[in-house]
């Protein structure tokens, strides 16, 4: 189990990391938050080696963007 553990552990700092580079390209305050809560969840995870800090995040990050603060997407295609 703790192997599982570290393994989304790994991908949550890879997140968090991408999304520091995206929050550096951006400023936007949202993206910010949402890679704290990922970074925040893995340290928290590997530090107790314990599942639920990876759950909290993935449901704290979701409501970070059910309240609108993830950055627009601009999708290319036809608009209608």
């Amino acid at each position: 189990m703790e192997i599982i553990i570290y393994v989304f552990s790994a991908s949550f700092i890879f997140m968090a990391l991408a999304l520091m580079t995206t929050y550096k390209r951006t400023k936007h305050y949202g993206v910010f938050l949402l890679a704290l809560a990922y970074g925040a969840a893995a340290v928290l995870a590997v530090v107790l080696t314990h599942w639920w800090p990876l759950v909290a995040g993935f449901v704290l990050v979701w409501l970070l963007r059910l309240f609108g603060l993830d950055p627009d997407t601009q999708r290319d295609g036809p608009r209608g």
